[in-house]
């Protein structure tokens, strides 16, 4: 049967070409050439077969269309939208790209990332090899990057993503974050604090972080630090700010969003929000030998070991782990599906058809295009995050930095590590609990093979609850709230204060950003600027979107996560 279909479609093409075929097969051909081969293939089999030459009425054929614009015309207009879409990305002033310093000014690269190369018994990584990794992120050339060293066979993650072009939006290279803390600053130190405290704290419940010890003591320590960006109140952090994010929204009950515990209406059925998690203490990368094979890019010997009864996210460790499989922008997927099942009412009120009488809005305005937008804008901000992680910025990952701070502890190096980590009391807890300063970390492959500057779960969640905000009301009051009970078994309701519907997509966003930190993966940094990256990236897909609409549209009005509103 394959052989007839391989020799069929010669046969058809050589009758195609030429020109001896009968009126069926040309209109199949014609029409495939249309719609698949784009406007230069269906010039040619325009060329080739006529309208007259299929035995066709043209006068009809043209008559059959009908609208405002005739094809020539809606063809320059569609040029048009085209073209000044790309002109304004065009005309923006082109940003400054500068790092922390920390790759000029440490010879031996402590300060950048370099997982999965050859490195010493330091952890330090092969220079020759560094140097190949930066050879070909300049050049650009693909069999450059396959020349690069390995250290085992772990493969790095995609780094020629940076180069990719987007044709709606701003372009990667066009949007730019301010550079990551330094290695041997202030903000740095306190960044890793927190990371071991999360670490830490990962199995008492979000419930519980107001009685807890564990929690208690996070929340002074971390207000010791002279430089640490978490919210806090009356200067101080607090069980309540505790692992939070900034945006408006995030102090505000319960500590996960209720966009990650409601039940998501999926067509015909429905996805009550309970995952598999992994047992309590289940830590990785906690012994030397294990934490440097990880660096050279072995892949892990150990497992997570899974609890029998799939819970609601209850606490750090669960939250983790359901970022560690969930696939890009689930979350936020979800988010849009049992915010499309309030109805209308949840719309923003500038949506044309949350008044029309006779109309009702689909394929623009509606639940087929906020989904299908959704997903579009989570692939756009990788790509700005992976043009920052590889060609800006190359921060190293948490991992990495307390491997330099487990050899200088020991004495086995010294590095320029700010006192105010190495005199923190969180160092003494964990090599009483762990034997090492290593930080632990919930993933037994530890962090992905990609630089940790801005992070991508943060990139994409700020596109997406973006895109969230432009079409439902932010002031809308969430039905029917819930928390999940001690041990994630059950939702109880909640009584505390009404959640609205901007404060918890901005809380959504934290919990995604934040909850990769709590696994070990990513600094808070990463998480804010990330969330902010999104967010550019979206308003600019909102910006030419904005112009391909017929309805009376008074534009997208939304609450930015700094707190700024804007209309676009």
């Amino acid at each position: 049967m394959e052989e007839k279909r391989r020799g069929q479609g010669s046969k058809d093409s050589q009758k195609y070409q030429g020109g001896k075929t009968n009126n069926k097969q040309s209109v199949s051909r014609r029409t495939f050439l249309t719609r698949v081969g784009g406007v230069a293939a269906a010039s040619v089999a325009v060329q080739a077969v006529g309208l007259s030459s299929l035995g066709m009425d043209t006068s009809t054929a043209e008559a059959a269309e009908i609208g405002r614009d005739k094809p020539k015309k809606r063809r320059e207009r569609a040029y048009k939208i085209r073209r000044d879409a790309a002109r304004f990305q065009h005309d923006i002033p082109l940003p400054d790209h500068p790092d922390n310093g920390d790759e000029a000014l440490f010879a031996n690269k402590i300060g950048s990332y370099s997982k999965a190369l050859p490195h010493n018994n330091l952890g330090e990584v092969d220079l020759s090899a560094y140097g190949a990794l930066i050879g070909a992120l300049t050049s650009g050339d693909p069999n450059a990057f396959e020349a690069i060293p390995q250290g085992s066979s772990v493969r790095q993650a995609n780094p020629q993503a940076a180069y990719t072009f987007s044709l709606e939006g701003p372009d990667s290279h066009h949007l730019s974050v301010i550079p990551p803390p330094a290695f041997s600053s202030q903000e740095e130190a306190s960044e890793l604090g927190e990371l071991y405290w999360q670490a830490l704290t990962r199995d008492v419940p979000f419930v519980e972080y107001d009685t807890d010890p564990l929690t208690q003591a996070a929340a002074v320590d971390l207000s010791k630090f002279s430089v640490f960006k978490g919210p806090k109140v009356g200067g101080v952090v607090t069980t309540e700010t505790l692992f939070r994010g900034n945006t408006a929204g995030d102090l505000t009950g319960p500590y996960i969003s209720q966009f990650l515990w409601k039940d998501v209406p999926y067509g015909a059925q429905t996805i009550v929000q309970r995952y598999h998690v992994p047992i309590e203490g289940n830590d990785f990368l906690t012994g030397y030998a294990e934490w440097l094979s990880c660096q050279r890019g072995f892949p892990p010997t150990a497992s997570i070991t899974f609890d029998t009864v799939t819970r609601y996210i209850s606490n750090g460790r669960d939250l983790g782990e359901y970022l560690h499989r969930d696939f890009t922008y689930q979350a936020f997927l979800n988010a849009a599906l049992i915010l499309l099942s309030f109805g209308t009412a949840a719309l923003d009120d500038a949506n044309p058809y949350k008044t029309t009488a006779k109309q009702a809005g689909f394929v623009t305005f509606a639940g087929p295009y906020v989904l299908d937008l959704v997903a579009r804008v989570a692939n756009e901000a990788l790509k700005a995050v992976w043009y920052q992680k590889w060609l800006v910025h190359r921060r190293a990952r948490p991992e990495a930095f307390a491997g330099r701070l487990h050899n200088h502890k020991i004495g086995a190096a010294s590095y320029p590590i700010h006192p105010e980590i190495l005199n923190s009391q969180v160092l003494n807890t964990v090599f009483s609990k762990y034997g090492t300063y290593l930080l632990p970390i919930a993933y037994p492959e530890g962090c992905p093979t990609h630089p940790a500057y801005p992070g991508g779960h943060a990139g994409i969640a700020g596109a997406c609850c973006t895109v969230l905000k432009a079409f439902f009301k932010e002031t809308f009051v969430i039905p029917n709230p819930v928390v999940a009970n001690t041990d994630g078994t059950a939702l109880d309701t909640h009584a505390g204060p009404a959640l609205t519907v901007g404060g918890e997509l901005n809380k959504l966003a934290a919990n995604i950003g934040i909850g990769r930190n709590t696994a070990g993966l990513h600094w808070r940094s990463d998480d804010i600027e990330g969330i902010s990256l999104g967010e550019a990236v979206a308003i600019g897909i909102l910006t030419d979107l904005r112009a391909t609409y017929n309805e009376f549209f008074g534009g997208f009005s939304l609450t930015k996560f700094d707190g700024s509103t804007i209309t676009v």
